[in-house]
């Protein structure tokens, strides 16, 4: 789910197209390298952590995740939302292929995305640049003229994404689905491969889609085109070198095998690791039953070996064969793929045989479908969204009904007691304690004439007092 989350894959991923209203620049560090590397970097550094169940659940996940996000990019306006949903749609591919076992092809895709997705992006900045901030490429066309440098730099990116040969995509492209045909062979889940030849064939006709949209045709908004032109030589010249580094010769030197290189040989050595329950889900396959008693063998009794730190390393051998077997078919298929859907955004968008808008309104449910981004951002609208804001609502209304109205109703209470309480000090306790002083008062007063200060007077009460005590004592003596 952290990954899920990182890396844009369903059902998170709809952060990630949002990211890219911002700069150019910004939109290629994000999608290309710092910021969703990190789901699938973390994956590829625990895949040896990761259970048969999961590897399953990670590779459904990120083949579901690449068709959802391709399928929505086929009918996407703005240039740079193409491309957002172009890069949900290649991490579902590495997250895969992470998934099927060819980890090490995943990390592979991760870093020749990496170069030709931000060349994508830098594109289509020097492209909106030029058209004065417009990004809907129905207003553009005919830039190829106006912006050669930005034209072939894309191109070159362009195909590498398509997976065609002599491009960096095609290595690890058909690395990654080798990875997911062979883990059909051995399991039987044929529909991760099924989706990923699907998406091949989708990527490469919404990415020439783009293209011909933009480059090719005649110009749809004359006043921009116009004033259109090359961008200055600090866009280019990074257009050139990220161009440079997605052609085929920096990771290998054979352009048809991505495992005679450098890259592969740094990486695993040409290993893949299996944990041990996925092996004994490939043993228990239909496939491996048909090996007989040798399948098993080469299974079980893995080969073992210490890496530079001294830590065991562990591959399947049947699966490593797997690879090797899948490699050419699925090179071919790919590349024919590929071909074909490069062919059929020819044939939509530059020769014309097609009109795209009567394609459109001939299937309106599942263009639309596409277009509103399989409705997803509205389901999560009624749900997720209406329902925090209802739910804050509820907790308003809980909060000014019945947690202020018990504090309201406590200050009441404490109004009300304070009152009585006062009343209390008033008339009780301070009438007690004024009567008290009233009454002292009132017998001082009473006897303070008492006090003259003359002697002759405090004789003649004494004689008085003793007559008076003799008169009431008489009787006892």
């Amino acid at each position: 789910m952290g990954a899920v989350g990182k890396s844009a894959q369903f059902p998170l991923h709809i952060w990630l197209p949002d990211a890219m209203e911002g700069p150019t620049p910004v939109s290629a560090l994000i999608h290309a390298a710092t910021m969703v590397a990190a789901g699938v970097y973390m994956l590829t550094k625990i895949f040896v952590m990761l259970t048969a169940d999961a590897l399953l659940v990670i590779a459904l996940v990120g083949a579901f995740t690449s068709f959802l996000a391709a399928s929505i990019a086929i009918t996407q306006n703005d240039i740079k939302k193409v491309l957002a949903y172009s890069t949900v749609s290649q991490l579902g591919y590495m997250v895969m292929s992470v998934g099927v076992g060819a980890y090490a092809f995943a990390f592979f895709h991760l870093v020749t995305h990496a170069f030709f997705k931000a060349l994508l992006f830098l594109g289509s900045g020097s492209v909106i640049h030029a058209m004065h901030h417009e990004q809907d490429m129905r207003k553009m066309g005919g830039l190829r003229k106006k912006m050669p440098i930005t034209y072939y730099t894309f191109l070159v990116a362009t195909l590498a994404i398509s997976g065609i040969p002599l491009f960096s995509g095609f290595l690890s492209k058909d690395g990654l689905l080798a990875g997911t045909y062979a883990f059909g062979m051995l399991t039987g889940h044929w529909s991760i491969a099924v989706f990923g030849f699907v998406v091949a064939f989708m990527t490469a006709f919404y990415m020439f889609r783009l293209v011909y949209m933009t480059f090719h045709g005649e110009p749809r908004d004359m006043h921009k085109y116009e004033h259109a032109h090359e961008s200055p030589k600090v866009m280019t010249i990074p257009l050139i070198v990220l161009a440079t580094l997605s052609i085929w010769i920096w990771y290998t030197p054979n352009p048809m095998d991505p495992e005679a290189g450098w890259f592969l040989n740094k990486i695993e050595k040409q290993t893949t690791v299996v944990p041990q329950d996925m092996r004994f889900n490939f043993m228990q396959s239909e496939e491996a039953e048909a090996h007989g008693e040798r399948a098993v063998a080469e299974t079980t009794a893995h080969e073992s070996h210490e890496s530079a730190e001294g830590e065991e390393v562990i591959h399947s051998e049947m699966y490593m064969h797997a690879m090797h077997e899948a490699h050419v078919p699925t090179m071919i298929l790919s590349i024919i793929l590929a071909l074909g859907g490069i062919l059929l955004a020819t044939w939509i968008y530059l020769w014309r045989k097609v009109d795209p808008d009567k394609l459109a309104k001939s299937m309106p449910w599942l263009y639309d479908f596409s277009l509103n981004k399989w409705y997803i951002d509205e389901l999560y609208e009624a749900t997720f969204i209406a329902g925090t804001l209802r739910t804050s609502e509820g907790l308003s209304v809980f909060d000014a009904k019945v947690v202020d109205g018990a504090v309201n109703g406590a200050a009441a209470l404490t109004r009300g007691t304070s009152r009585l309480s006062g009343w209390f000090d008033t008339y009780v306790v301070d009438g007690l304690v004024n009567l008290v002083a009233f009454l002292s008062g009132f017998f001082g007063f009473a006897f303070k004439k008492t006090q003259t200060g003359k002697v002759q007077n405090y004789v003649l009460l004494a004689v008085i007092s003793v007559i008076i005590l003799f008169i009431i004592f008489l009787p006892f003596f």
